[in-house]
């Protein structure tokens, strides 16, 4: 089988130690592709190098709802999230011109081209004081990547009818990936009026009590890529512990059983998605 990861971290500081050897098991294990969602600037010099130096790492570019709270400059990181983004990719939807003079791999243009916007959403978990911030900060990230014609990964928590009541207004222009999917058939079905997004599942499937053991035979191949988010949310055998990559096919066997279907066919499917939201 050959995977795409839709969604990992291993740019993270807890692969310092064996990010190469992290890298390897996964390639091993079929991972052909692994798709970097950013957080804030702390991790884009680690985001971008890796990218830089592994021809199948992809970068997204975006800010995290969570890097909002309690964060007066987050208009100023936003800022910059908008100018990496067009020093790489250009100004607009359908300009891809090199804006940039700047080498690949200076602080101007980090690398050669973004594939997505994200991590970016909203995140009311651990508090609901910074909603209207996060939810300014979402509205802007959104009408970005219609502008660029790129697809949006969205992080959702404690937030689902304000996400969706959001994306709504954006139906026909928005398409992404909502990714970390564990909600209800009936979430889905919301999910699937807007058209243009598909969800992300991960380790969560693979949980006794998770919501998606009924939703997920309700929700076509279609409409799901996967991903581990790694190093967060191990699937069984490994949860609690870090996550990777080649933990890919605990949760591809998973979504089979659940499918009625062959391992073979969701990776296939979750490829097949992959290549088309980002264009790899």
């Amino acid at each position: 089988m050959r995977f795409i990861d839709t969604h990992t971290h291993i740019y993270d500081t807890a692969f310092d130690e064996d990010r190469s050897d992290t890298l390897q098991r996964a390639r091993e294990a079929g991972v052909e592709a692994f798709i970097f969602p950013a957080i804030d600037s702390e991790s884009h010099a680690a985001q971008f190098e890796l990218t830089r130096t592994q021809p199948d790492c992809y970068s997204l570019i975006g800010l995290h709802p969570t890097s909002v709270n309690d964060n007066p400059h987050w208009r100023e990181a936003l800022a910059e999230v908008e100018r990496l983004l067009v020093a790489c990719n250009g100004s607009a939807k359908g300009d891809h011109t090199d804006h940039s003079t700047a080498p690949i791999g200076s602080p101007e243009r980090p690398v050669d081209h973004f594939y997505g916007i994200g991590e970016v959403g909203l995140d009311f978990y651990w508090s609901n004081d910074f909603r209207e911030e996060q939810t300014e900060c979402f509205r802007r990230q959104v009408e970005l990547s219609i502008a660029h014609d790129l697809p949006l990964v969205i992080h959702t928590r404690s937030a689902w009818d304000e996400m969706l009541t959001i994306l709504e207004e954006y139906k026909g222009g928005a398409r992404g990936i909502l990714h970390a999917f564990g909600e209800s058939a009936e979430v889905y079905e919301r999910i699937e009026q807007l058209g243009g997004f598909v969800v992300g599942i991960g380790g969560v499937v693979t949980y006794k009590k998770s919501p998606l053991l009924e939703s997920v035979p309700r929700i076509p191949l279609s409409a799901m890529v996967i991903e581990t988010d790694s190093p967060y949310l191990s699937p069984v055998p490994f949860r609690g512990k870090r996550n990777e990559p080649k933990n890919l096919v605990y949760i591809c066997e998973q979504i089979a059983r659940l499918k009625g279907c062959t391992p073979e066919e969701v990776a296939e499917a979750s490829t097949r998605n992959a290549r088309r939201i980002f264009g790899i």
